[in-house]
């Protein structure tokens, strides 16, 4: 199998794999991830910080410790007041009292039921019932119709955490549009300065020749912030790339998104949302080449030169569960990437797209308050149950919005047009020119790697398909 080249079998390539027992000070048992304990609270005070400064945003820190040496999904969170939210609309809403409080006052850009803490459902009757605080524990999530926009329920979506490496999907939105995927690049050491202590890492080495395509597969299978760092160095470097990024948020009305570092690595003042998460997730699906990285589940990548001077290769498999699977889960039927991520301030975040039929729903968790192996996958699999079974028995509880080119966030786009009215019309659209979703490496899924498509077609509304149901190809 050849530089790049991508495993088209379906399957769980961690089945049966458990994780390492004793984990040393420093590193990680579950995915590649960073580590940083400085920036982590150890300070048991914390978790009796006042009301009123969980209130004013500081709770993404208080309550939370982290020792030093401890894996992140052995760190216990520990247990803060919480505020509980009235329900100030019809439907469902209410808090769990043991995680920290989210600002009592966070953004409405898509709905004024998305800024009211808590979690925000509408069931019509005959909706299934969501589940319960005891088995969804993330602080932050949203389910939404990646198509539509429609929300069908959430939790928090706007509060501003930590989004570890779920960062690089709004990486890869901004920076892939501008290299050819056979670009080829010959890495220099400068270009990887600057990682974080226990950055994830694929194995890029210094003075070697990559191509695009062999960097974006690692940015996506490893989450590797080497293949980052050295894709920001192509675009004019880390301080270039991250202003780039900055006003990339911006223009998707991405508004709770402060971006420090390319590759999502613990940083002072970087955050993003839930909310914001699944707008990245749901920009960068329209672009082909995006599709099929997010959902490759394994690959070949270029290795060191032997001494008849040619390239080997080694195997690299994606670290959504979801996708690939694990000793403790299996992958979710129809998903189709997009991205996950630990570190120590984030906890476990993860954004995942899927469909059933006609339906494509995205899910995005943050920082599951359950520690268990594997807990946000866990989490996000539930939400997506539940959305498949009701999304057209609910009633939507806000919406995800386009870019701010085409819609302000409040529901009227440019134009004085319904933002809402415009994409519905795209989605009765008969124009096929979005092409096909690609799903590589999960059982059911089509097995379509389309070319690089126009960049006409690049924001094109609504989202292409996902999957036909098609058996995936030997």
């Amino acid at each position: 199998m050849g530089s790049g080249s991508i495993r088209r079998s379906a399957g769980a390539l961690f089945r049966g794999v458990l994780s390492a027992p004793g984990a040393k000070p420093g590193t990680f048992s579950d995915v590649p991830t960073t580590f940083c304990a400085s920036t982590a609270s150890t300070d048991p005070s914390a978790a009796t910080t006042a009301t009123t400064a969980l209130a004013s945003g500081a709770a993404g820190n208080a309550g939370r410790t982290a020792r030093n040496g401890f894996p992140v999904r052995t760190v216990a969170a520990l247990a803060a007041s919480g505020l509980l939210a009235t329900p100030l609309l019809a439907g469902t809403a209410y808090a769990d009292p043991k995680t920290p409080a989210p600002p009592r006052k966070m953004s409405q850009i898509g709905g004024d039921r998305l800024g009211t803490p808590g979690v925000q459902v509408a069931p019509r009757p005959g909706a299934p019932k969501l589940p319960g605080p005891d088995a969804l524990t993330a602080r932050s999530w949203i389910v939404s119709d990646a198509a539509s926009g429609k929300v069908l329920a959430a939790k928090n979506p706007h509060w501003k955490l930590a989004p570890a490496s779920t960062l690089k999907m709004l990486f890869a939105d901004t920076v892939m549009p501008k290299f050819p995927k056979n670009q080829k690049y010959t890495v220099k050491p400068t270009d990887l300065a600057g990682m974080g202590a226990g950055s994830s890492l694929v194995g890029i080495k210094e003075n070697l020749t990559y191509t695009v395509h062999d960097l974006w597969l690692g940015v996506f299978l490893r989450s590797g912030n080497d293949a980052v760092h050295t894709l920001s160095a192509m675009n004019g470097g880390t301080e270039a790339t991250v202003a780039e990024m900055q006003k990339h948020a911006k223009e998707l009305n991405a508004n709770d998104t402060h971006v420090v570092t390319p590759d999502g690595y613990d940083a002072p003042g970087q955050v993003s949302s839930a909310y914001d998460l699944s707008l990245f997730a749901r920009s960068g699906l329209h672009n082909a080449d995006f599709r099929e990285y997010c959902s490759t589940a394994s690959a070949q990548f270029p290795g060191d030169k032997g001494k008849d001077g040619k390239r080997a290769t080694f195997g690299i498999q994606n670290t959504n569960r979801l996708l690939s699977g694990d000793y403790d889960i299996k992958p979710y039927p129809g998903i189709a990437g997009v991205k996950n991520g630990s570190t120590t301030n984030a906890g476990s975040t993860f954004t995942g797209v899927a469909q059933r039929g006609d339906r494509k729903l995205l899910v995005t968790v943050m920082n599951p308050e359950k520690k268990e192996h594997n807990e946000a996958y866990k989490e996000a699999a539930k939400l997506l149950d539940w959305g498949f079974a009701a999304a057209d028995k609910v009633e939507p509880v806000g919406r995800l919005v386009g870019p701010r080119s085409e819609d302000d966030g409040t529901g009227a786009a440019k134009g004085g047009k319904n933002g809402h009215g415009n994409t519905q019309a795209a989605l009765n659209s008969t124009d096929s020119s979005a092409g096909a979703w690609t799903a590589l490496g999960i059982t059911g899924g089509a097995l379509v790697l389309l070319g690089v498509v126009a960049m006409a077609v690049h924001r094109r509304w609504p989202l292409p398909e996902l999957v036909r149901g098609r058996r995936p190809r030997k």
